[in-house]
């Protein structure tokens, strides 16, 4: 499999983790010293955000619309926007950046940011 290969599948996985409340691939596929930034601006460390992933997602569906992929070495920038559909039925989307490392054969998510604009532009 591709490296490109990989981290396009690793996102996806990172999505189903989120919408399944999925602790335990979060617990495997983040780095020790992961953050994220959320919409809001909060910051989470990577027990914060397994706290927040154990209390369920706020959304019932999420699908990706463009997924873009840059690689610096052994760091690539995973940059992508999607439609989602709350629980409560309001659609939205969103769009993130995801920083992953290589160690070896390994990828793991140091870094997410994650934007919910009011309206796409």
């Amino acid at each position: 499999m591709s490296r490109e290969d990989m981290l396009r599948q690793l996102n996806e996985q990172y999505i189903r983790a989120s919408l399944a409340g999925d602790v335990e691939w979060y617990r495997t596929h983040l780095a020790d010293d992961f953050i994220c930034i959320e919409s809001d601006g909060n910051l989470l460390d990577k027990a914060a955000f397994l706290k927040m992933t154990a209390k369920g997602s706020d959304l019932s569906e999420y699908h990706l619309d463009e997924v873009h992929i840059r690689f610096y070495g052994d760091v690539a920038l995973v940059r992508a926007t999607g439609s989602w559909t709350a629980k409560n039925g309001t659609p939205g989307i969103s769009r993130y950046i995801d920083v992953y490392s290589r160690s070896g054969d390994e990828w793991k998510a140091v870094s997410a940011q994650i934007t919910r604009p009011a309206r796409a532009t």
